[in-house]
């Protein structure tokens, strides 16, 4: 399917993992992609692999801080200048810096979370809106927004702020522009690798389809919702969690 044909595309945190993941499946459906990370090096080697998958000349890689105004500054004029159009946003980049209790969490890195995972995400927006986006936005939230998330409880604050911005969002840029997010269990990415590593398949054994989640896992439901397949659908969150979700009563 070529469901992004002559479309741009801008996902942040697009270096590895998820991010990279959506990015390749973007670009395989037709998509150029303008990636994010704080990585020159990770970049570059993520471009290459989208390029391989998709076709030179797919993938740009433009580094920097998601919660730095410099760097979003460049990335739309880089964008202005070499596509001349904006038609797909996903904001994906996120960090959790901190693990335990959310009552042990220092205020300093509750700032931290907060700037990136949400605020940044509203300022991405915001640009990109006024860079002349047309068509659909997706925010990547986490199972932890919606359920208790020991070890990581304030990244699960953050991203269920995530969810009611997406709600938010929404309303305001209907009906011109589609805004959804998706909310997926454990990863099998570098990002999530605390949550499982040494204990996989004790881990996998709590969830009905008895595997962790893959980085395409993620990226199918993502290209779902950017395309016109998902054309009369907004402001929702997708849980994509393995069944997770599914805990009996009782």
């Amino acid at each position: 399917m070529q469901r992004f044909e002559s479309s741009v595309a801008l996902i942040t945190g697009g270096s590895r993992g998820i991010g990279l993941a959506i990015a390749k499946r973007l670009a395989t459906e037709g998509a150029k992609v303008v990636i994010t990370g704080r990585s020159e090096e990770s970049l570059e080697t993520a471009v290459a692999e989208i390029d391989a998958a998709a076709g030179a000349g797919r993938a740009t890689g433009i580094a920097g801080k998601a919660d730095d105004p410099a760097h979003r500054a460049a990335v739309f004029a880089r964008i202005a200048d070499e596509h001349g159009r904006i038609d797909h946003l996903v904001n994906n980049a996120g960090i959790n810096p901190v693990y335990g209790p959310v009552l042990e969490v220092e205020p300093s890195a509750i700032r931290k979370i907060l700037e990136v995972n949400v605020i940044a995400a509203l300022e991405w927006t915001r640009d990109a809106v006024a860079a002349g986006l047309t068509r659909s936005i997706v925010n990547l939230s986490s199972i932890s927004a919606v359920s208790a998330a020991p070890g990581i409880a304030f990244y699960g604050v953050s991203k269920a702020a995530l969810v009611n911005l997406t709600i938010q969002l929404a309303h305001e840029l209907a009906p011109g522009i589609r805004v959804n997010a998706v909310a997926p269990a454990v990863v099998k990415t570098a990002f999530a690798r605390a949550l499982y590593e040494g204990r996989e398949t004790e881990v996998a054994a709590e969830y009905p389809l008895q595997r962790l989640g893959v980085p395409d896992d993620v990226a199918g439901p993502v290209a779902f919702l950017l395309s016109e397949d998902a054309a009369w659908i907004t402001g929702q969150t997708i849980l994509i969690d393995g069944g997770a979700s599914l805990r009996p009563i009782g």
